[in-house]
């Protein structure tokens, strides 16, 4: 039994470290390599906790996942109980649409189906499912418009430079809001 902790310690010695400097390297192949399923096109913005089962997460196509997102496939909380019922267990995947956004910081819940065309407010906390075609923001997240809704505002508020590519849309903006050096 003390063998395999100490073991246990050892590998960790060595993995952390790679799937650090894996992660740093590229968002979206340290995610797979940790079992996370992904469809095509996927992106992940900055550092994301995918949990302790990302094997039972699922991306669909055209998923943006941005800074500090997490992840939660379980209830810890069981753990107050296991003394009582030692076999409790509460764990259950997330699945993610096609063409979700996903903002900075935002929290999933274990058991959570996100559907297609969907975009999830920063800071919002996913407790329960969310319809395709929406905009949910909060915590808990609630649904406040359709992405429709969002798309047909965002045209009409847009300052027309997201063409542009990093130092262009930089200077770009600088100009647009008279930024000075």
């Amino acid at each position: 039994m003390k063998m395999n902790s100490i073991l246990r310690k050892v590998k960790k010695l060595f993995i952390n470290p790679y799937y650090f400097i894996l992660d740093k390297i590229s968002h979206e192949f340290f995610a797979r390599k940790i079992g996370v399923n992904m469809g095509d096109n996927c992106h992940v913005y900055g550092k994301v906790s995918w949990g302790t089962e990302p094997w039972i997460i699922t991306l669909g196509n055209n998923v943006y996942v941005t800074a500090e997102c997490r992840f939660v496939t379980h209830d810890g909380a069981t753990l107050l109980f296991r003394n009582q019922e030692p076999t409790l267990e509460l764990t259950r995947p997330i699945v993610i649409g096609n063409e979700v956004y996903i903002g900075a910081r935002a929290t999933i819940m274990g058991g959570v189906t996100i559907g297609d065309k969907v975009i999830i407010g920063t800071g919002a906390v996913v407790t329960h499912d969310i319809p395709s075609n929406s905009v949910a923001v909060g915590v808990p997240a609630r649904v406040i418009k359709t992405a429709d809704d969002y798309f047909e505002k965002a045209k009409k508020e847009s300052l027309g430079l997201g063409h542009l590519k990093y130092e262009k849309k930089d200077r770009a903006l600088k100009e647009y809001y008279h930024y000075k050096e």
